[in-house]
Formats: structure tokens, sequence, C-alpha cells
């Protein structure tokens, strides 16, 4: 990331390599061939602590080029393992937080993203008898850390700016919970055989992330961007993005979904509305007429700072150069 400069970069999204995944020896192993011998040798904590310090080096890049009030959002599974007889949890977020706490981020509250699941055995181990049994990972986490202090808004164009960038009341109740439900994302990358699955979340998962904590021209990082969803999430919020993938096999990929962007984006951003305008004809049977409208499409609104906010509308999206675009909104 040295093409980055310190402090140009407002939000960080990702969700990098787990450590401790079988998927993802391969990986780790080619950045560290101590992994693959620790693995090889069937030492389950050499290779997980070699692992983490792998992705220290791009925490410790992600704070320098972080803006001081920017977050930075990590999307990580912790990993169970049985190595040299020997099953157990490798907690993959405590290693993070520790790390990036000693980096100088500080700890926001985390989300837990708990994943559907219809796995019919939810266990693990003895079965019915005791002691011997292990509960299931049903969830990940999503760290959220700050650099510094909390952001400031402080010119009259910033704070109008922000008030753009608004979401809706009802939004915010479901988006600040502490515990999201949202379905995961299909593992299979279009059948191209590169990879059996991807770090890949949702894209309702970066969007709220993307729209919680940055504001319309923002720039988002994602610096393991796998599929390209926080690039794609970004375009649908009229944020800047920088994305960051080594493996050039998903190029093709995320160039795929670059195309299919623009009508994507506006059936998603219209939904919202038409959500919004469900919302507000339930509210009104229940609780009477609104307050507030919406300068920008006069309709009821839960609170003043929803007035000014406008959802983006896409019109193209303009390849510049060999991994360069530019979007136009309408």
């Amino acid at each position: 990331m040295n093409f980055i400069e310190n402090e140009s970069v407002d939000l960080m999204i990702t969700s990098p390599p787990y450590p401790m995944i079988e998927m993802w020896d391969g990986m780790f192993s080619a950045q560290n061939q101590k992994i693959s011998e620790a693995l090889k040798n069937q030492n389950g904590h050499e290779a997980f602590e070699l692992m983490h310090q792998e992705l220290d080096k791009t925490w410790a890049e992600v704070y320098r080029i972080l803006k001081s009030g920017g977050i930075a959002c990590i999307n990580i599974g912790d990993a169970t393992r049985k190595i040299n007889d020997s099953f157990k949890l490798y907690a993959n977020h405590a290693k993070i937080l520790s790390s990036c706490m000693q980096l100088g981020f500080d700890v926001l509250p985390e989300i837990l993203w708990r994943k559907e699941s219809n796995k019919p055995n939810k266990f693990m181990g003895s079965g019915m008898l005791p002691v011997c049994a292990y509960v299931t990972l049903e969830h990940e986490f999503i760290l959220i850390l700050r650099k510094n202090h909390k952001r400031e808004f402080k010119t009259e164009e910033e704070k109008r700016n922000r008030h753009k960038s608004a979401f809706y009341w009802e939004e915010r109740n479901v988006w600040f919970s502490d515990i999201w439900n949202i379905k995961g994302s299909k593992q299979n990358l279009y059948g191209n055989g590169n990879r059996e699955r991807s770090a890949a979340y949702p894209f309702e998962l970066a969007h709220r992330l993307i729209n919680m904590f940055s504001v319309k021209g923002d720039t988002v990082l994602d610096p393991f961007l796998g599929t390209g969803t926080t690039t794609l999430a970004a375009i649908a919020s009229q944020r800047n993005s920088v994305g960051i993938e080594i493996d050039k096999t998903f190029g093709e990929i995320i160039n795929e979904r670059l195309k299919k962007i623009v009508k994507m984006s506006n059936e998603y951003n219209e939904n919202r509305i038409k959500r919004h305008l469900n919302f507000v004809e339930t509210r009104e049977v229940e609780k009477g007429k609104l307050k507030y409208s919406n300068n920008n499409y006069n309709f009821p609104i839960m609170t003043r700072q929803e007035i000014k906010m406008k959802i983006p509308s896409l019109k193209f999206i303009k390849a510049l150069k060999k991994g360069n675009f530019e979007i136009e909104y309408d």
C-alpha cells in the first residue's frame, strides 16, 4: 500500500483471509515459508502466530493511511481446527484486536454477524454424551476501530454534505444494533474454479458500514478486495474507493460485477426508498402523521436530520485505464 498517501483514507472495510482455516493455508504459506513448516510439524500455535504477523503488516499500513477520526471495520471469524489430535479454537478476532490496540487504534463496540444456518446437526464431538461435544460457530465478528479522536465536521460545506449522507431513522435502529442477521454470500465464484470459496461478505453488510461510518465523497479502502463487494457498495453510496487484491484471478470477476453496478445500485437504492415508504405507511397508521418531510422527495420522515438526505442515483460507469473507473451520478 505504499502508493497510498499518509492520512488520505476515511474508512477501511475488509474481510482478510482467516488464519487457521485450511483453505487459506497456501496463501499464508506463500507469504512466509515458516508457516508451511509449522503446519507440517503440527504446531498450530506457531502457525497461528505467524499468520497473524502477516496480517499485522496490513493493519499497520491501514493505521498509517487512515485520517485522524477514520474508522476501520474488519470482518473476521474465529477458527476451529484439529491439529496433532487436539481440537481447539483459534481466536482470530481477539488477536487482531490486540494487534490494532498496540498500533494505537481505539476499539469501539463490535457487531456480531449471525449467519443463517440450515445445518440439522448443531453439535460437534460426542453427540448426546457429555462432556466432549463442542458448540458450533454460527457468527463472525465485525470489529470497529477508530484512529484518534471522534471525527469533526467544522465547515458549512462539511455539515451540508453530512446531512445529505444521512440514513433513515428506521435504518439506524437496525444498523446500530450489535447483532446483525444477514444472509451470507454464495461462495461459488461464478463457477470459474479459481477458489472454492472466498472471504466475501454480502453487499448489504458493506453498504451498511459505509453509510454508517462515512459521508458522500469520502474514500473507502479495502486491502483484501476479493470479488469487489466493498467497491460496489462504495459506488452505490457515492463514495470513492480504493481496492487492493494480490490474486489476479479475481480481476475478471470484479470487472463483470462493475458492468452491472449501475442497474444493481439503482435497484438497491430504489428499494431503500420503497422500504421507507412502507415503514411510513405502517407508522402513520399506528402513531399518526409524521412531523417532518424530506426536501428532495417530499415524503414523510421521522426526524429533522433526514430532511436533506438524498439517495444516490447512478447514470453510468466509465473505464479510464486499467483498474480505474469513474462514476457519474444523476
